[in-house]
């Protein structure tokens, strides 16, 4: 979802046009004063796009943009770790909205500064073993090569933050370098494929609300073997790992009675996947709406709607910072898969503190499928717990 669904979250498209307008490039870390519900809800879609029944997915055109699309982003969370068990969790995210939509006849704009596009990435490094958390921000616009991307060969890029392809695609879709470095803090990282994309929803149709065309296009890359460098303070660290990359594509996602949602993607050492994702409506029940996808070891997807899994909050953390308060412990079943799951943060504090604020961390997985012993590892990210109508 995000993100996501993402992440998925997701770009502002107001205060993307404003910050991308004022500053091509910026790398601060403001408070947080945005709501992704609101950026989400996209009450005008006049001229766009939307996502409203099935579409046949190509790879690997479909890594690539669609600007008839009011917003889309390309999402990657992973855990890593040394030879020595030194452990890491990362987090590099794109995000494109559109400042107007597409129209054949609107006359061309001559300014090298023109642009209908505004972009927006996060970068976050979790430092296990440190207990630190850090978490970095962007935004740009698609002028003067300052953030874009293109299908093939696939990139995706905001300044010198990119995932672009590193060789030729296997069944669509291409190893992927991921690299990203802000206030001594790195990540450069080579993801190959991995499993086939997983469609998500109805054939990569994903709703989010009842109301027709609140919905996304919405694959992801369960699990891609990972391996590469993180780099801390000047010290780098080999690591390998296994990440994960969602992609969605929409012009309007959640309905006017949604807050908020928590979305679980959790690799487990049998080879399978689990995503979940609840979506909180403003009274804190769960929406209809909330889904999920179980991904088998050879890379068979199965939706779960929401009857099909339960997810109960075990325990809460409470930031300093916004003073929002986050579930912090959760227990997931699948009964038709047999899972019976413990998750739980690798760190309490992995909260951003960006344009608008939300949790995303690494996590920890141990429980059982029909009686026998599972481990895993996993990102969660939740959104709507820190005010602003988010």
């Amino acid at each position: 979802m995000r993100r996501g669904i993402a992440i998925l979250l997701l770009v502002v498209a107001l205060g993307a046009a404003v910050w991308a307008l004022a500053r091509p490039d910026r790398r601060g870390e403001p408070s947080a004063s945005l709501s992704v519900a609101e950026a989400l809800r996209g009450d005008d879609a006049r001229g766009y796009a939307r996502a409203v029944e099935p579409r046949d997915f190509s790879f690997p055109a479909d890594h690539g943009p669609h600007p008839e699309f009011r917003t889309e982003w390309w999402y990657y969370t992973g855990n890593l770790a040394t030879r020595e068990g030194r452990r890491f969790g990362f987090q590099l995210t794109f995000f494109r909205s559109a400042l107007a939509p597409l129209a054949p006849k609107t006359p061309e704009r001559r300014s090298a500064w023109a642009t209908r596009q505004a972009w927006l990435a996060h970068f976050t490094v979790t430092d296990v073993e440190g207990r630190r958390f850090r978490s970095f921000e962007r935004w740009s616009r698609d002028a003067l090569d300052l953030a874009g991307v293109k299908a093939e060969p696939f990139r995706v890029w905001l300044g010198d933050w990119s995932s672009e392809a590193a060789g030729p695609p296997a069944g669509g879709t291409p190893p992927m370098r991921l690299r990203a470095a802000q206030e001594g803090i790195a990540i450069d990282l080579l993801l190959q494929p991995g499993k086939p994309p997983a469609l998500q929803g109805e054939r990569g149709l994903s709703r989010k609300s009842a109301e027709p065309g609140n919905a996304s296009y919405y694959y992801s890359l369960t699990r891609m073997p990972a391996a590469g460098t993180v780099s801390l303070d000047g010290e780098s660290f080999p690591v390998t790992g296994s990440a994960w990359m969602d992609r969605e594509w929409s012009t309007s996602s959640l309905g006017k009675n949604q807050v908020g949602w928590d979305w679980f993607a959790l690799q487990l050492d049998d080879g399978s996947e689990v995503m979940l994702y609840r979506l909180r409506r403003t009274d804190g029940s769960p929406d209809p709406s909330s889904s999920g996808t179980t991904t088998a070891p050879d890379g068979a997807a199965r939706p779960l709607a929401l009857a099909g899994f339960e997810l109960e909050d075990l325990d809460f953390w409470q930031s300093s910072d916004s003073g929002a308060r986050y579930p912090a412990r959760w227990r997931v079943r699948v009964p038709s898969e047999g899972l019976d799951l413990e998750v739980e943060p690798l760190l309490a504090d992995q909260e951003l503190d960006v344009s608008f604020r939300y949790w995303e961390g690494a996590v920890a997985v141990e429980g059982t499928r029909r009686g026998r012993p599972v481990r895993g590892r996993g990102y969660v990210e939740m959104t709507g717990y820190a005010g602003s109508g988010e």
